[in-house]
This record gives structure tokens, C-alpha cells and sequence, in this order.
């Protein structure tokens, strides 16, 4: 008796702990750093794992280099090989807290909201804060968020031969819907 109470009260607290949280691993980064009159350079990852604790409002997203895919397979092996070195860092993380959030007062309205956190990318670490727009949503509560990273903030090289091909600034998108 005394073991199946024990066991029933580890399911409750496990149940507890897990409502705590809402998840997806089917978010969506895409990226672009494009110029004009250059080929495009944009890549899109699918498969995203975040992860957002409603209780400390802390939001991580974890994509991994593997997963982008671009248009020409040559620039993947390259973004992959050469740019991020997969191998050495076969992933990119940005942990960081929804400001002034409140899950009880999110409606089908989008707000506007600031997360303020670390973007960890080819081994680097950058605190960053982007604006979100956070409304719920049928699935759960919807994510989109628009930003700019600077490879240089995270050591990545881009050969001067085409240094004029890629831009300074890459424009970063974040959709994600957590249930």
C-alpha cells in the first residue's frame, strides 16, 4: 500500500511539474542574408525545439545546423562545413525571459513583448533582446519574432571573395506555436 501511494504521489508531481510547461519541436527559424544583385542567401529549420516554462516566463529555442535547408545544396554544405562548423557546434541555442508576462492575460490579440536573454551560436555567447509578438491561438500560444544577427558577434568568417555576397546582418525570423 505504502509503495503504490508513494508511486501515485511521483505520477502527481511529475503531471504537476509538466503542466508547468508548453512545447513544440516544430518551430520555424529562417534566416537571410542576401544583398542585392547576389544570389539569395536564405535558409529555413523546421524542426526547432522550444520550450517556454510559464512559470519562471523563461523561453529557450535550440535548432540544430543539420536541420537548415537552403535552395542549392552547395551553400547548406557550406553554411554547414565552413561557416558554422557544425561538427564543432552542431547547435544554436537563445535562452532568455518574456518580460512582463502573464499567460492569464494572453488573448487571440496580438502584444507585443521583449525577451531579453543569451544567444549562443558557433560556440559563442551574445546577450540579445528581441521584440515577440505573443498571442493564443486554437493550437495554443503563437510566437513570431523578427531580429538581426551580425556574424561577426559570433566569430563566424566570411572569406573576403565574397564578403560583398553576404550581408553584414542577417535577418532572423521566429515562429513557433507552444501547446
Amino acid at each position: 500500500m505504502k509503495k503504490t501511494t508513494l508511486w501515485m504521489l511521483l505520477l502527481i508531481s511529475q503531471i504537476a511539474v509538466t503542466q508547468n510547461k508548453m512545447i513544440t519541436t516544430g518551430g520555424q527559424i529562417s534566416f537571410e542574408a542576401s544583398v542585392p544583385y547576389s544570389e539569395p542567401i536564405k535558409a529555413e529549420n523546421n524542426k526547432v525545439k522550444v520550450t517556454f516554462d510559464t512559470r519562471s516566463q523563461i523561453l529557450e529555442c535550440v535548432a540544430l545546423v543539420e536541420d537548415y535547408d537552403f535552395e542549392l545544396g552547395l551553400m547548406k554544405k557550406h553554411f554547414r562545413e565552413n561557416y558554422l562548423e557544425s561538427g564543432r557546434y552542431p547547435k544554436a541555442v537563445f535562452r532568455g525571459k518574456i518580460e512582463k508576462f502573464d499567460l492569464k492575460k494572453i488573448t487571440e490579440i496580438p502584444k507585443e513583448h521583449t525577451i531579453t536573454g543569451k544567444m549562443q551560436l558557433h560556440g559563442k555567447t551574445k546577450n540579445i533582446s528581441v521584440k515577440a509578438i505573443i498571442k493564443r491561438t486554437a493550437d495554443g500560444i503563437s510566437i513570431h519574432s523578427n531580429f538581426v544577427l551580425n556574424p561577426g558577434d559570433f566569430e563566424i568568417e566570411i572569406p573576403n571573395m565574397l564578403s560583398d555576397k553576404v550581408a553584414k546582418n542577417v535577418t532572423t525570423n521566429l515562429i513557433a506555436t507552444l501547446q
